[in-house]
């Protein structure tokens, strides 16, 4: 197989006639091609007078040692290769996953298909009732503090956008997309440049990637609260959970902890057993709102509207005199600002966009990162302490009901008197109040988010405008937290711990999370064959 990278095609272009396109404009006999499939597909709009896509096409053809030699941007492609290694017999103790998130689903996937038969202990709801609950605390400021925006089925990443970009490079890349597509997500990730698959589409695709576990045997228990476990002589032994009031027991060898970014009281229960944890940098700051025909016009010019254009994105970064950067961060074209809390009096927000990206406005997360100067502690757990004062400080900014402090970009510029909002109409729910951020956050970061907006609207056109809306506090990006382990990624303080995924500090978004959970079980799996 061939790719050819860097193919230049308008915007009218018929992905139905690939077969065609190679014949009449690479110059390919139709005898010669035995497939042709679309491999990657991103817009370039650097020129707002020529915007356009550019793909890459995979070919199986008869003579591909000339046409490599022939054709402008043809390179040997080898197809990825990845196998679940099986098991030879069911383990005695099964495997415990703690966490349905990307890499408790992708660990739950791995371990099941090698015939480990997986339990999965989930503190939050499956899917359906999750979304019940959330869409409870967005109409009504009823907060389930167990079934949330970050707890439940899917993960935080259910009630984003789906996003699948990724910086890293691994085999299990084409595995987590493929099985992904397998289970419900629309066939486009596959070649897509910024592939997503949008709440709506995500939520089907974890139920079926549960159901398929179920089916070979894993046991997803929902509503299960993990509280803690017990080892012999440095081992894990045993897990305990709670449901319904009641603590249960399982016996197992190996657990793996993918508890996402926001269980902070299993960080807490880690560090009162000495486990070995470090603090993590991350990052805070506020969501931006802009009309997404704003936004679309900004980056696609008169192209915008184009029926083949679907919503703008964009990212951006600035660093500043300080030697701050503030960036953005989980961009959401036609999408909402969410309710993202998971604890009492405490706020956060984050961003979520369906499969069509229609919605009025476009968001992001506008960030500065901090670390262990701003933390003020060496303390392992000072970044998570340091999250949970900014949130409250935000709870109190917004009224103390759950509604979210919300300012235009000219009122925190100086740029315009206090007033009503306008053109953009503040998405988050169950509201929001007029409040500045400098009411909740440091001042180092407000300062950073005013030099920045101001350099990011010379970037983008109307970035800074002055109705555009910010809303706080954006604090769950990433972990405050990393749960140390070794090159065989067991915890260093004690065996058969896995700790997993983002939530313990060892993946980024979606896919490196999935990624992470599928090598933890490739851990696990080595373990038991000995």
């Amino acid at each position: 197989m061939i790719r050819i990278n860097n193919i230049k095609v308008p915007l009218s272009f018929d992905f139905g006639q690939l077969h065609e396109f190679c014949i009449q404009k690479l110059g390919i006999e139709k005898k010669q091609i035995r497939s042709v499939r679309l491999a990657k597909k991103s817009v370039d709009a650097r020129k707002k007078s020529d915007v356009h896509f550019t793909i890459s096409l995979d070919i199986v053809a008869e003579n591909e040692s000339k046409l490599l030699k022939r054709i402008k941007g043809a390179v040997k492609q080898e197809k990825y290769s990845y196998k679940v290694v099986k098991l030879t017999a069911e383990p005695e103790k099964r495997p415990v996953i703690v966490g349905f998130g990307p890499a408790g689903m992708f660990a739950a996937l791995v371990l099941a298909e090698a015939g480990a038969k997986p339990v999965v202990l989930e503190r939050g709801g499956d899917v359906d009732s999750r979304s019940e609950a959330v869409e409870l605390f967005r109409q009504k400021g009823i907060l389930d503090t167990e079934n949330n925006v970050q707890f439940g089925e899917g993960g935080a990443g259910t009630f984003s956008d789906g996003k699948l970009t990724t910086g890293i490079r691994d085999v299990r890349l084409g595995y987590v997309f493929e099985r992904l597509v397998e289970f419900g997500a629309p066939d486009e990730i596959l070649y897509l440049a910024k592939p997503h698959i949008g709440t709506d589409k995500l939520k089907i695709t974890v139920k079926n990637l549960r159901e398929y576990v179920q089916s070979l045997g894993g046991n997803i228990i929902f509503n299960a609260k993990f509280c803690g476990y017990e080892t012999i002589i440095d081992n894990i032994s045993s897990v305990k959970y709670i449901k319904n009031g009641t603590e249960y027991s399982l016996s197992t060898d190996n657990l793996i902890l993918a508890t996402g970014h926001s269980a902070r009281d299993v960080f807490e229960m880690l560090h009162r057993k000495n486990v070995s944890l470090s603090q993590k940098n991350f990052s805070v700051g506020v969501r931006i709102e802009h009309l997404r025909t704003d936004i679309d016009k900004a980056m696609y010019g008169d192209f915008a509207g184009h029926s083949a254009l679907k919503a703008a994105d964009y990212k951006l970064a600035v660093h500043l005199p300080d030697g701050r950067t503030l960036y953005t961060f989980c961009m959401c074209p036609g999408g909402y600002v969410m309710a993202a809390s998971s604890e009492e009096n405490r706020l956060a927000v984050n961003g979520m966009s369906c499969f069509a990206r229609d919605a009025e406005n476009s968001n992001s997360a506008l960030l500065v990162g901090v670390g262990s100067d701003d933390y003020g502690s060496e303390h392992p757990l000072a970044g998570m302490y340091f999250q949970r004062d900014l949130e409250e400080k935000a709870f109190i900014a917004g009224g103390s009901d759950y509604r979210a402090p919300a300012v235009t970009v000219g009122e925190f510029l100086g740029k315009t008197a206090c007033g009503d909002f306008g053109k953009v109409t503040p998405s988050y729910m169950p509201g929001v109040k007029h409040c500045s951020p400098d009411e909740y956050l440091p001042d180092f970061v407000c300062e950073s988010l005013r030099l920045g907006l101001m350099e990011m609207g010379k970037k983008i056109h109307g970035f800074d405008d002055n109705d555009a809306v910010l809303t706080g506090i954006e604090s769950r990006s990433s972990s405050p937290v990393r749960i140390n382990r070794n090159e065989d990624l067991q915890s260093l303080s004690v065996r058969g711990l896995f700790p997993c995924g983002e939530g313990a500090g060892y993946a980024g978004g979606i896919v490196s999370a999935a990624v992470d959970g599928i090598k933890c079980a490739e851990a696990v799996i080595a373990k038991l064959r000995g």
